[in-house]
């Protein structure tokens, strides 16, 4: 495995505006954007003060592997961050590989969440409710199990803390009935597209989010797309109905922090090295299996 690259936890363009999320900042350009994914890694709501080394890397790649993958239109366009005007002392190397320059799009306010098995916050409210969602679903599924069909359950967009579940009804009620319809229609085609051809590389689906944006009439596929962060990624070797598998993502700092004594309300411990090692080694397996190519 190739040594791990410097991390990068907050980048600098100065004199652009610039928007921090938990991972990522996008830059505007005027009429494009840049996003830069950085190596900042969050859970239970915080930024943790620990980077994972290419973190933000992984994620770009896997993400520009999906957006030419899939056969929907989208935000990323052709240039890469080298032909921006950067501010003076600024090297493009940095960012190159962790960045994508997109298009700007009106944003519709919603996650569009597809799921395909029972895990996570869909499996709590079925045990309680027979439901996910509101969805009613079959009687005796047992945790991870793969459900009958493919369902979406939209959620709002929190800029800071939980995103919200909400009926189909309400999401119509934000975007306009056409527009959740057809999100819901291109959010599960995407979903089966993706998740067939990841099976074959060995990695399940569990659920994912997709997010959209609209430009010049068009809907747009745009943020990140099918990567650890954004989905629930299950070894096809390990997975057992009925038990919680092991995942391609950050369930090692999950775990690490839940047994820390960390109250979750103050701000997060550093994480030890063997954390980060065993969380950077995941990110890259999962980039590896679905592209099949080792991380430069």
């Amino acid at each position: 495995m190739n040594e791990p690259a410097e991390i990068l936890l907050h980048s600098h363009l100065p004199g652009i505006p610039v928007r921090r999320g938990k991972v990522r900042d996008v830059y505007d350009f005027g009429d494009r954007l840049l996003i830069v994914a950085t190596d900042r890694i969050s859970a239970f709501d915080w930024v943790l003060p620990t980077g994972i080394p290419d973190k933000g890397r992984v994620l770009t790649q896997i993400s520009r592997f999906w957006f030419e993958r899939l056969g929907v239109p989208h935000h990323l366009l052709p240039e890469t961050v080298d032909a921006l005007p950067l501010p003076d002392g600024v090297s493009a190397s940095t960012l190159r590989e962790r960045s994508m320059v997109v298009r700007k799009t009106r944003v519709y306010p919603l996650e569009c969440v597809v799921r395909g098995f029972l895990a996570g916050s869909g499996w709590k409210e079925y045990r309680q409710s027979g439901t996910v969602c509101g969805l009613a679903l079959p009687a005796g599924l047992v945790e991870a199990a793969e459900l009958p069909e493919p369902i979406f359950t939209p959620a709002t967009k929190a800029e800071s803390g939980h995103d919200e579940n909400i009926s189909f009804a309400q999401a119509a009620e934000v975007v306009g009935a056409e527009v959740a319809e057809h999100l819901r229609e291109l959010s599960l085609r995407l979903y089966r597209e993706a998740s067939a051809y990841a099976r074959s590389r060995g990695i399940l689906i569990a659920d994912t989010k997709f997010e959209f944006g609209q430009a010049a009439g068009q809907v747009l596929l745009i943020d990140e797309v099918l990567t650890p962060d954004s989905s629930r990624f299950w070894p096809v070797e390990s997975y057992r109905a009925g038990t919680n598998p092991p995942s391609f993502d950050k369930q090692f700092v999950r775990d690490w922090l839940e047994r820390s004594g960390w109250d979750k309300h103050s701000p997060p411990p550093p994480l030890p090295a063997d954390i980060v090692a065993k969380t950077r080694e995941k990110y890259l397996e999962a980039y590896e299996r679905l592209t099949g190519a080792s991380l430069s």
